[in-house]
């Protein structure tokens, strides 16, 4: 699978160099509202006394505003800079450094989260004075920040990694921000990055956001945005209309989606496992607009269930079309039908190989089965009816059967779509769950962030000072963010 996204990634790169850099934050150059990150007072307070910072920066912070109030000095003791620069006048304490956020996930991450980064550097930058008081220096910062939905490659060297964000300044005013700052990178760059892989494996097709019950509620905003940055970049990238489609209203709060859905395995179950009537009376009752799309697992017998449902939606559809009531008629017409069948479970129309993986679960003969069966039915529909209606119920019945979307569901990810979609398997719609949150180094889905400070200033000038293995590294889509003005 990597190496198919490696090769995707160098057509993602030639069409960068037709089109050129695009600024990307939700794709018309602005930042997000600062609102829509719902830090209240209480969250703002917490944010700058470090409570949810790694102790040991708070633990540093203590430690150099005591160096600051003293004066000290570092004076002659050994150092990385011997033989560079003089620091025998550095104050420790009031060190001004330059930091760079990054992530190594191969071949590339699509990265969310630098706006809500920044909010937590404007909000949080600064210290309190002897009456606890917090003093605001955030703009006395110099940051440079990519938007959210740039691109950024890693070749597998850590010495030429793509830094996201830079800062320069009083190491004290903001070094308790950098485990928040890389946990709000880590999770959207994450997700981003899972979907956009997923929208490439599935050359394009419709992907549905389905990770709620997978995910902390309180999470789902952030995730959903990460999920509409993939689709917007993907159709930027490859000129398909990509539709984003979610699964709760939170997640599209950050974006201004909508959730859609339609039926359950519960509500099937309410109607006493009749799927065929739970449908019916879904669509007689449900807003036209909400597409009408059948469960079809529920007794584990796919193509028996899609019939049942065509018929019964069909001979609603008919009945009023017949009569001119043709509004009326289009809420009958089913949308799709959607396989959910569990891993465990082989649907009654696949025959057994006697191999779980091609058995089992949602496969492309199980989809192939259902394709042919239900382009079929419309013969069904319409072989009793008489003459004066044969020739217009034909022609409607074979738009009726022909235009139902297969989607699918259950242990969809990347790869799994990949086998599918090489084979040509007829499905429409995809949808896909808990590997859109998936963090693991073992499959590349890692995509966590790391900060390191990568220069220091000494006599108004930076030199460079950094860890082993680590150094100053640059990235041409960074900008100069104006820390007097933003979101001011």
């Amino acid at each position: 699978m990597i190496l198919i996204l490696e090769k995707q990634y160098c057509q993602y790169d030639n069409i960068k160099k037709l089109r050129g850099i695009v600024r990307m934050s939700v794709f018309n150059g602005k930042r997000l509202p600062i609102e829509i990150f719902k830090m209240t007072e209480e969250i703002i307070d917490k944010i700058r006394s470090g409570w949810y910072s790694d102790e040991y920066f708070n633990n540093t912070l203590r430690v150099l505003t005591s160096l600051s109030k003293e004066g000290y000095k570092f004076g002659d003791k050994e150092n990385d800079l011997n033989g560079i620069v003089s620091v025998r006048e550095v104050e420790n304490g009031d060190i001004i450094v330059e930091m760079q956020f990054f992530t190594r996930r191969k071949p590339f991450s699509l990265v969310v989260g630098v706006d809500e980064a920044l909010a937590i550097l404007k909000v949080g930058t600064g210290y309190r004075d002897e009456d606890g008081i917090f003093i605001n220096t955030f703009e006395e910062l110099e940051i440079e920040a990519i938007q959210d939905g740039n691109i950024v490659s890693y070749d597998g060297n850590p010495l030429n990694i793509k830094p996201v964000l830079k800062i320069r300044g009083k190491y004290r005013y903001f070094g308790h921000l950098e485990t928040t700052i890389l946990g709000v990178l880590s999770v959207p760059t994450r997700v981003a990055t899972n979907v956009y892989n997923v929208l490439m494996a599935s050359k394009g097709k419709q992907i549905l956001f389905f990770p709620a019950r997978f995910d902390h509620y309180k999470m789902q905003g952030i995730d959903g945005y990460a999920y509409w940055i993939a689709v917007q970049r993907y159709k930027m990238d490859f000129g398909i209309d990509a539709k984003a489609s979610v699964s709760t209203h939170e997640q599209g709060d950050w974006w201004g989606g909508k959730a859609g859905g339609t039926i359950s395995h519960s509500t099937i179950a309410c109607f006493l496992g009749n799927t065929a009537e739970t449908m019916v009376q879904f669509a007689r009752l449900m807003p036209i607009e909400v597409p009408r799309i059948a469960l079809v697992d529920f007794h584990n017998d796919c193509i028996g269930e899609s019939i049942k449902v065509i018929k019964a939606m069909w001979n609603e559809f008919w009945k009023n079309w017949r009569i001119g009531n043709k509004e009326e008629a289009e809420r009958y017409r089913l949308f799709g039908v959607r396989p959910d069948t569990s891993q465990n479970m082989r649907d009654e129309s696949v025959e057994p190989l006697f191999v779980k993986e091609l058995d089992n679960g949602v496969t492309p003969r199980l989809v192939y089965n259902i394709r042919k069966a239900i382009d079929a039915y419309w013969e069904e529909l319409v072989k009793d009816y008489n003459y004066i209606d044969m020739s217009e119920a034909t022609a409607l019945a074979k738009v009726f059967c022909n235009d139902i979307k297969i989607a699918v569901t259950g242990g969809f990810n990347a790869d799994k779509i990949s086998r599918f979609e090489e084979i040509n398997a007829p499905v429409d719609i995809y949808g896909v769950g808990s590997s859109l949150l998936e963090n693991s180094s073992c499959n590349g889905t890692n995509n966590d962030y790391t900060a390191d400070i990568v220069r220091v200033k000494v006599n108004s000038k930076f030199y460079p000072l950094s860890k082993v293995g680590r150094s100053v590294c640059y990235n041409e889509d960074l900008e100069i963010i104006d820390t007097n003005n933003l979101w001011n």
